[in-house]
C-alpha cells in the first residue's frame, strides 16, 4: 500500500460527508435517513480510503465492508451502553445505535454499487 492523494476520490469524499452531515442534521427519520445514510457511508468510506492509498478497489472495498459490518454487529452488543457512552450524541450519530439487518444490505448495496461504478468506467485505480 502506498500513501497517494488522488484528488477526484477526494472530492467525491468531502461531496459525501456533506451529503451525510445534512441527512444528519435535517432528516429525522425514514428511509432516506436509515437506510440511504447507510448506503452513501459505506460509499463515503471508500472514497476516503482512496483519496490516500494507491490500493486495489476490490481491498479497499473489502475493507470498508468489514469496518461496517464490525460497527453494525457492536450495536448488536450494545457496545455504547457497555462503555456506558450511550448518552453521547455524536458516538450514537456515528456508530448507531440499534442493529438492522437491512444495514448490512444497504453496506453491501453501496460497496456493490462502488465496484460497478468503477469497473465500468474502467477506473485505472483498479488496475493497480
Amino acid at each position: 500500500m502506498k500513501l497517494q492523494l488522488n484528488k477526484t476520490y477526494l472530492i467525491f469524499t468531502i461531496l459525501l460527508f456533506t451529503i451525510e452531515v445534512l441527512i444528519a442534521l435535517y432528516v429525522t427519520h425514514g428511509f432516506i435517513r436509515y437506510t440511504f445514510g447507510d448506503y452513501l457511508v459505506v460509499i463515503l468510506l471508500y472514497c476516503f480510503f482512496k483519496s490516500f492509498t494507491n490500493t486495489t478497489s476490490i481491498i479497499v472495498a473489502i475493507i470498508v465492508l468489514i469496518i461496517a459490518y464490525t460497527i453494525e454487529l457492536l450495536q448488536l452488543i450494545n457496545m455504547l451502553e457497555l462503555l456506558n457512552l450511550n448518552d453521547n450524541y455524536v458516538l450514537k450519530l456515528v456508530f448507531g445505535s440499534t442493529f438492522q439487518v437491512s444495514d448490512l444490505v444497504a453496506y453491501s448495496l453501496g460497496v456493490i454499487t462502488v465496484l460497478i461504478i468503477e469497473y465500468s468506467l474502467n477506473i485505472p485505480s483498479l488496475k493497480n
